[in-house]
């Protein structure tokens, strides 16, 4: 079962609590996941950030906003129970309990207004934009990783035309240049030094695999619209064999085909290849040809600093 928004958890989340005197949040998260029937996998996935469990994510905020509701009592740190309103809900409300649905009550209101006040948006205005991919049943913490997902995956798209329209001598400096920024190859100089030297067919460069040369990677570099296809690949491998190298790199700023890959998968020798969206996402990883526009920091409350114990 997939993991439910925390809209759809409110209505289990309020059973729950309405089931004992009091409820540990920490116990709330494994009896909604038994609820759902999650996987270990689905239990097991993170928010993009990867700072935290998704559906402990959105447990927590279906606890805040009953709590914002009047339906949860924050009994003390990390334990609530349900207050009178919650347990009419249960018969009131519709089988599930929507952030619509909690705006018939006054504090709540006050809570999305103000809310809806500090982020710049008029009272009552949605939080749903037309065109994009943020909805009412993401969390904030959600909203701001599908806006960064959405940024970045443009991001690559324009960095692949730019790079489109490189020189090919171009393209052979940037792929050094994203391999030296990713550990490889020492010395930029000493890099740039092997590009077009082998003078062999199915080979663009050789850099160091470490500072220290201790072994060798060859490159080939294609600046490509076309998929790159299975001979492409036999002729590098082949170059790869007449030098006995263990290790290429292919990288293009296509594609490769289906026979492509398994074939790079089933020889002995280990190429690796790298497709023109994986290097966009390599450049962006590393530093390469992007720079910083905005940095912003998200912080979360320090149980530990208001421990009185």
């Amino acid at each position: 079962m997939a993991i439910p928004d925390f809209q759809t958890l409110m209505r289990p989340v309020l059973e729950y609590a309405s089931a004992a005197p009091e409820r540990r949040l920490r116990d709330t998260y494994a009896a909604m996941a038994d609820r759902f029937e999650l996987s270990e996998e689905e239990r097991r996935e993170m928010l993009p950030s990867g700072r935290a469990l998704l559906m402990h994510n959105r447990v927590a905020w279906a606890v805040t906003h009953l709590k914002k509701a009047g339906m949860l009592n924050p009994v003390r740190r990390g334990v609530f129970a349900i207050t009178e309103r919650g347990k009419k809900a249960l018969f009131e409300a519709p089988e599930r309990i929507t952030l619509q649905y909690l705006m018939r009550f006054d504090d709540f209101r006050d809570f999305r207004n103000k809310r809806n006040a500090d982020f710049g948006r008029a009272d009552g205005e949605s939080d749903t934009r037309s065109g994009d991919l943020l909805t009412e049943d993401q969390t904030p913490e959600e909203k701001l990783a599908t806006a960064w997902k959405t940024i970045r995956a443009d991001l690559e798209l324009e960095i692949l035309e730019q790079v489109k329209e490189m020189s090919p001598a171009f393209f052979e400096r940037l792929v050094l240049d994203v391999l030296i920024s990713m550990g490889y190859g020492g010395e930029r100089a000493d890099a740039a030094r092997a590009v077009g030297q082998s003078g062999d067919g199915g080979i663009d460069g050789i850099i160091d695999e470490d500072p220290l040369g201790l072994d060798i990677i060859y490159l080939q570099a294609k600046r490509w619209e076309s998929i790159v296809g299975r001979p492409e690949i036999q002729k590098f491998a082949g170059a790869l064999q007449g030098r006995r190298a263990r290790k290429g790199v292919f990288i293009t700023t296509s594609g490769f085909s289906k026979d492509a890959l398994e074939y790079a998968n089933m020889i002995e020798t280990r190429i690796i290849l790298i497709e023109g969206r994986r290097l966009a996402r390599l450049m962006i990883d590393h530093g390469v040809g992007v720079s910083e526009t905005s940095t912003y920091v998200i912080k979360q409350l320090d149980s530990d600093y208001f421990s009185e114990d």
